[in-house]
């Protein structure tokens, strides 16, 4: 109950109250914008409720296995959006929340860190050599999805759309492969994003047990699941009558929805002059969007009879592989201030904007 209570203290468990507004909305018929809005403001609490419990587990079962189990539910609210966005049948909704997960990472919340820790703290110092390896394997990651957009764009060999599909799955496979590799490798012992120790080691209490974290776990799991069903029929109804497009939503919507409590995190251990770790969140969890979310989305698009290629207009190729590069740069010197900060968050808006005004 303890727990319970400091939960409740937070003001992002506050919008758990759009939860039942939300079904009350659909009930009474509401506007699809109205829903759009309550669906996304209840989502935000049970996903942070999600990863307090897979904390609370990881502090149970140790390092490695905390580690593995960060890894694999980091994402789960954003996973379960883009589930029932594929079968609905809104790919490029889904297509334009993996580029915006993961330019939202390196340029919105490691911007938002590096000004709120620059502001506090001044220029703050991180591992170079971490971020750097981290933001290469990044960077490997990212020109191997772009493969199959490039492939299409030469016009070369392309028989039809099954080839595309085919060097999707390839694709898809290959990354799984090395994801799997690298918990292997983080597991036996070697240091990796896709098993990042907790952002929050003061996170397990007496409060929690392993029980509550489950019980936890499952009720958000649902939730989340409730809510991305009324979020994603609202989608069509609102680019009808509002005019902004799929791919905004996408690109911008998705993301922020799905991460927000994990971005939280890595601007507050900012705050507290933890760049490393601040850097390692935004970093590793854009990773793990490209070894783990999309080739998981691309099999599952197989099993939802929508299949999913690995097929991005070229402003979203520019915009993947630019965010990459301008962190491996960032990254280089091994320090940051809020001027950086300011800096890529710009970049991030204006990338925004051009994303609001794409057609």
């Amino acid at each position: 109950m303890a727990e319970l209570r400091r939960l409740l203290r937070s003001p992002l468990y506050w919008l758990l109250i759009f939860a039942p507004v939300t079904a009350g909305l659909q009930a009474a018929g509401a506007s699809p914008l109205a829903l759009l809005i309550g669906a996304s403001l209840a989502i935000i609490p049970l996903a942070g409720l999600i990863g307090e419990a897979t904390e609370v587990l990881a502090a149970h079962t140790g390092p490695r296995i905390g580690g593995l189990l960060n890894a694999t539910l980091g994402n789960a609210a954003e996973l379960i959006i883009t589930i029932v966005a594929i079968r609905e049948g809104l790919l490029e909704l889904v297509k334009a929340s993996i580029t915006g997960s993961i330019i939202g990472n390196l340029l919105f919340v490691l911007g938002v860190s590096m000004i709120w820790g620059g502001v506090r703290h001044g220029t703050q110092v991180f591992e170079r050599r971490r971020a750097q390896t981290d933001s290469i394997q990044l960077l490997l990651a990212v020109t191997a999805l772009a493969i199959p957009s490039l492939f299409v764009q030469s016009g070369q060999g392309i028989n039809g759309v099954s080839q595309v599909e085919v060097l999707s799955l390839g694709v898809a496979t290959l990354m799984v492969a090395i994801y799997a590799l690298g918990l292997i490798f983080s597991l036996r012992g070697g240091e990796g994003p896709l098993t990042r120790p907790s952002a929050e080691p003061m996170v397990h209490r007496p409060g929690w047990s392993v029980r509550a974290a489950l019980a936890a776990l499952v009720f958000a799991t649902l939730g989340v699941v409730w809510l991305s069903e009324v979020l994603v029929q609202q989608v069509e109804p609102v680019v009808l009558n509002l005019g902004v497009s799929e791919f905004f939503l996408g690109v911008i919507l998705v993301p922020i929805v799905g991460n927000i409590a994990e971005h939280l995190v890595a601007v507050r251990v900012a705050g507290r002059n933890q760049m490393s770790l601040s850097v390692e969140i935004a970093v590793g969890s854009s990773l793990q969007v490209a070894l783990f979310v999309v080739p998981a989305l691309v099999f599952l698009s197989l099993a939802l009879a929508h299949p999913l290629t690995l097929v991005f207009n070229g402003f979203e190729l520019i915009a993947l592989i630019g965010a990459v590069v301008i962190v491996n740069q960032v990254a280089s010197d091994g320090e940051s201030n809020w001027l950086e900060g300011a800096e890529l968050l710009a970049l991030y808006l204006i990338l925004a904007l051009a994303f609001f005004l794409l057609p």
